[in-house]
């Protein structure tokens, strides 16, 4: 639903400035920038208070730091992946806002206005600037010499643009570009965000493709005048980005100002709201607030209606999954590690009560490479001949894959690691910590740690017990979006609850399971029954938590 516009206001074009001199003294110029910059901080009117100006080099997307503290709660600007349904997909796709306008007409400030107000937990701030395509030599050269355009449409990347923000859109992760200013290039190492409740793309050229405004469900134009555009332009390319006044002046002239003529101010009509006076009109940013937050609670509400047959108190996934499969057979990717005497022995000791904390962890780490070494036979093997000592050849196997990487879901799953070492040589492993949130009851992603090009591995994702799927099932879903084939998942868990086995089968069909024992029942606390306890608090040796709590429900439920 479009907002109604804010302002109409005759449109403003960019003045023109006196060609450079070419004759000049380049050194005197030069060493004139700096306090040129300071006396144009003058001409400046106060944006507010408490703010220190941007100073950066590179794009950033607005994610660094990716906290945004503010007076009533921290919102995460990187963005994480939200709650996902029991079919494995997310339950509702994130609002897009897009902030459109001319160069240094505020749209930073203006959208960080916005989050402000907006007042939700997880959002990703998403800068055009990133996406500038990668230059050839003969195009560095000439912007080395203030000659390429920037300001046009094919200075962007919208391939990339439109592929980020569809991920994004949908809750996965996504690799974004670090443009360094200085260099009119791409650094080496891109950053990695997440999907969120909301997501702001700002940027001169954010209405310029039909695709990319196909995405946005909201459009907002950033109207300030020219003349402090242009003043702020000076200051920051002369401070921040190193480059001479000279060179300011020639590329405005150029690029800066046709550019806002021809392809910036025609993009006005495409807004749903226009914000005259940038981050100074509160009132037009108030506007913007209550609508977005109509747009998400219009979204909630749809969500929580479309469960409304399932659970009377709330909407939850977990209750979803657990009417969903009752008195189904277990599914085939399913593999128990075979019940022999002594497995059914060491589940014994393990599951007792009074079994002293030196034995638990003794006979769980037995467990546990038992249960590894099963897992391995999963993986997949080729035929290999090697020479024995006695010159003879040997028709064996071996290993088909290019690595295996372990991760663990904190903080009961790192209790695995020792184990996958002691039989996979030079491992990698990664970590992810999934806590609950005590207001949605809905597991969340807090912490991330993967190896480098995890894609291409087989990865065996380590939680010692696994009732309901939840964590489980979310960490599967953030190995997906770091493209891990489904079929290159192993989740291995030491005790598993048949609704947890089911959830995780029903979502992703693909995983293999792996477990050394299933228990039937879940009871209202989301405990496996008859259970082990908390394998956190009896392995680590920590106190138990109070019936329900959040730390218990995160530690217990996998």
């Amino acid at each position: 639903m479009a907002a109604p516009p804010v302002s109409a206001d005759t449109p403003r074009s960019s003045p023109p400035l006196p060609a450079a001199g070419d004759g000049t003294d380049q050194t005197a110029a030069k060493s004139e920038d700096r306090s040129n910059a300071e006396a144009l901080d003058r001409l400046l009117p106060p944006v507010g208070t408490g703010r220190s100006p941007r100073k950066r080099t590179t794009s950033q997307c607005k994610s660094e730091p990716p906290l945004l503290r503010t007076s009533k709660r921290t919102i995460y600007t990187a963005g994480r992946p939200p709650w996902y349904n029991e079919h494995g997909t997310q339950s509702k796709e994130a609002f897009a806002i897009g902030l459109g306008g001319g160069s240094a007409s505020g749209k930073t400030t203006v959208a960080r206005m916005i989050i402000e107000a907006l007042d939700v937990p997880w959002v990703v701030l998403l800068s055009m600037d990133s996406f500038y395509k990668v230059l050839t030599r003969q195009q560095q050269e000439q912007a080395a010499l203030h000659n390429y355009n920037f300001d046009h449409p094919d200075a962007f990347d919208f391939d990339l643009i439109v592929s980020t923000l569809q991920k994004l859109k949908q809750g996965k992760s996504v690799k974004v570009p670090v443009y360094d200013f200085t260099t009119h290039s791409r650094k080496k190492d891109w950053k990695t965000l997440y999907g969120a409740n909301v997501i702001i793309f700002e940027g001169i050229m954010a209405f310029a493709d039909k695709m990319l405004l196909e995405l946005l469900d909201m459009k907002i134009f950033v109207d300030t005048d020219s003349d402090i555009r242009l003043v702020r332009r000076l200051r920051r390319d002369i401070s921040e980005r190193g480059r001479d006044i000279v060179g300011v002046i020639k590329q405005y002239n150029k690029f800066v100002k046709p550019a806002f003529d021809q392809y910036i101010q025609p993009t006005m009509r495409l807004a749903d709201i226009v914000v005259p006076r940038g981050s100074g009109n509160t009132v037009a940013i108030d506007l913007i607030v209550q609508h977005v937050h109509s747009q998400l609670e219009e979204r909630e509400l749809s969500v929580r209606g479309s469960c409304a047959g399932i659970c009377e108190d709330e909407c939850s996934a977990w209750a979803a999954l657990a009417s969903a499969h009752q008195c189904h057979p277990l599914p085939r990717t399913l593999s128990v590690l075979k019940s022999t005497p002594q497995v059914r022995g060491m589940h014994t000791i393990i599951r007792d009560k009074e079994t002293s904390r030196d034995e638990f962890i003794f006979y769980s780490k037995r467990l546990m490479r038992l249960l590894i070494e099963h897992a391995l036979s999963f993986l997949p093997f080729q035929d290999c001949v090697v020479q024995t000592p006695q010159g003879q050849d040997y028709a064996g196997k071996c290993y088909a894959g290019k690595q295996i990487t372990g991760v663990s879901i904190l903080r009961a799953g790192e209790t695995m690691e020792p184990a996958l070492r002691a039989v996979c040589k030079d491992v990698r492993i990664g970590t992810i910590l999934i806590q609950t949130n005590q207001l949605t009851g809905e597991p969340e992603l807090h912490y991330l740690r993967l190896p480098k090009d995890i894609s291409d591995d087989h990865v065996i994702l380590m939680d010692c017990t696994v009732s309901t799927g939840a964590a489980a099932m979310m960490a599967v879903r953030v190995l997906l979006d770091h493209d891990v084939p489904e079929d290159k998942i192993f989740l291995l868990s030491l005790l598993m609850a048949e609704m947890g086995v089911h959830s995780v089968a029903y979502a992703f069909p693909r995983v293999r399971i792996i477990t050394t024992a299933v228990d039937k029942r879940v009871n209202d606390l989301f405990r496996i029954i008859p259970g082990i306890g908390n394998f956190g608090d009896r392995y680590f040796g920590t106190d138990a938590v109070p019936e329900g709590s959040d730390e218990e429900e995160v530690a217990s439920t996998g």
